[in-house]
């Protein structure tokens, strides 16, 4: 039940909040879709805790990219984009996770 709340609630944001602003979040899923994936898997209190530590890391003085909802709680970003990070382009990235799924 509160679940369906919270997600609501976002839905809401997405629907008459949101398209008054040009998009601005630099994250792949967008902020509010990461905190409805985020409560779904973890939980209206962890999820919404991890959706706003999204949120917060959502600036211009950092990259942004590819930071899918983790396994396991955190607030911390994924640690698949540190390593796409790490990696000189997403090709690379890639490449290197084909290999070492072929071992």
């Amino acid at each position: 039940m509160f679940k369906k709340l919270a997600i609501g609630l976002v839905r809401t944001y997405q629907r008459f909040i949101s398209p008054m602003f040009p998009p601005s979040c630099i994250y792949t899923p967008s902020c509010s879709n990461y905190t409805i994936q985020a409560i779904k898997h973890h939980g209206v209190i962890k999820g919404s805790i991890m959706g706003i530590g999204r949120i917060l890391r959502c600036h211009p003085f950092i990259t942004g990219g590819e930071d899918p909802v983790p396994d396991y709680f955190t607030l911390r970003r994924n640690k698949d984009f540190r390593q796409v990070k790490k990696a000189k382009d997403l090709q690379e990235f890639v490449r290197n996770q084909k290999n070492q799924k072929n071992f």
